[in-house]
């Protein structure tokens, strides 16, 4: 099994930056995709981004790009989402996940961190 964690949430006004990490531990990530969804209240889990395991694939939900960059540091096993330019409607709790690899199904995810933002 593996276990991903996720920090780096919080509160923003809209306009400003965060930047989520996501460190996995245990069984080994290697060759693994990751990507990063979130659940907004009352609303389904919806993908956002997601970075193949040499960073050579990424794939953004239509909402978020251009202002969201994935990125992982394979050395550390952890996977970023830089989210920028942010807006009421990205307030939602961030979920990231692991993939056997790209085009995989997702079969482990972290616990969530909460995103809100301010108008």
């Amino acid at each position: 099994q593996v276990q991903l964690v996720e920090s780096g949430g919080g509160l923003v006004q809209a306009g400003g930056s965060l930047r989520l990490s996501c460190a996995a531990s245990g069984r080994t990530v290697s060759r693994s995709s990751m990507g990063w969804f979130r659940q907004a209240p009352g609303k389904e889990r919806e993908f956002v981004a997601a970075i193949s395991w040499t960073a050579f694939s990424t794939n953004y939900a239509d909402p978020v790009k251009g202002r969201f960059t994935i990125s992982r540091d394979n050395a550390k096993n952890t996977v970023y989402l830089q989210m920028n330019s942010l807006k009421p409607e990205d307030t939602a709790v961030y979920y990231c996940a692991i993939a056997p690899k790209w085009g995989g199904l997702y079969d482990s995810w972290g616990q969530g961190t909460q995103v809100t933002v301010s108008s």
